[in-house]
């Protein structure tokens, strides 16, 4: 299935997109539950409920405007660096070179605040020279949790999985190596572009799929999933080590190569550049940056 949040008339819904993305059909949801999005399907599922009932006529897709899958997520969205081979080995030559770490060791986490998080369509808004001139794109799979746990065990994870959507990690580089760290370069306003929509996981095989973004329509990246360095279940098993994973966390499982950081020169976006997001099976993000 497709799950969708989006914009009718005034009125935040969630329904159903039609396989062959031209309509989507509501679900019949909680007056106050369309607030929080897909996050409101995904409890109810988790806490044993049903899938709800579409309800209507269906919608032509050009009527709506699609939002974030999870507008408000509950907490901070967990993202992955240097998680594709080709990238890790393109960063080697970067300002990272000097960073001892075995990226092939552990997994490198991080958190976005959920402030970030905008959807298809909507601006990314440039924080200005004076905070950051060194705006970089990142393109990923992110994994949405479906059954929440704790301590979960590799063999079992992908039973955690409800499914996935696209993620642009939209990245302050200098300010994330003025500060030794990487959530406050991470966490700027609009941050964190997110959709389409939700392909549930018995849809997409998010291990052997294809990642591609495009500046401008330029493509700068493209890879597939089968690069990774940590696996999705190796990506679940550690973030939940000792941390409660809830239904609805987002893990963005890391950028391929190509990002304007790793570019020579490097290449920052700036604002009026557009940068869309396609992953196979899964559909198109597409986001324009803008002066603040």
């Amino acid at each position: 299935m497709r799950l969708a949040t989006f914009n009718h008339k005034g009125r935040r819904q969630v329904g159903l997109v039609a396989a062959d993305g031209r309509t989507v059909t509501a679900l019949d949801l909680k007056s106050a539950d369309p607030a929080r999005g897909m996050l409101a399907v995904i409890h109810q599922l988790a806490g044993g409920g049903a899938m709800p009932a579409t309800t209507g006529a269906p919608i032509p897709l050009a009527e709506v405007k699609l939002e974030a899958p999870i507008p408000v997520p509950r907490r901070n969205v967990w993202c992955v660096g240097r998680n594709y081979h080709a990238h890790a080995k393109e960063l080697q030559a970067s300002v990272f070179k000097n960073n001892a770490a075995d990226p092939t060791s552990w997994p490198i986490f991080f958190t976005k605040a959920p402030e970030t998080v905008v959807g298809p369509g909507d601006p990314v808004v440039m924080p200005g020279d004076r905070v950051s001139s060194q705006i970089d794109y990142e393109a990923e799979l992110t994994i949405v949790i479906g059954k929440g746990g704790k301590n979960i065990p590799r063999d079992k994870a992908m039973e955690h999985v409800f499914g996935y959507t696209i993620v642009n990690d939209v990245t302050a580089r200098d300010v994330q190596i003025r500060h030794q760290q990487w959530d406050l370069g991470k966490s700027f306003d609009t941050f964190c572009p997110m959709g389409p929509w939700i392909v549930t996981a018995d849809e997409l095989d998010g291990s052997n799929t294809r990642v591609r973004l495009w500046v401008n329509g330029e493509l700068r990246q493209d890879a597939q999933t089968t690069d990774l360095i940590f696996d999705l279940p190796s990506l679940i098993e550690t973030c939940s080590r000792g941390i409660t994973l809830y239904p609805g966390d987002l893990i963005a499982t890391g950028t391929p190569s190509g990002v304007g950081m790793g570019m020579s020169p490097p290449s920052w976006l700036k604002a009026g550049d557009s940068v869309k997001i396609a992953i196979d099976g899964l559909g198109e993000l597409e986001n324009r940056f803008v002066a603040g």
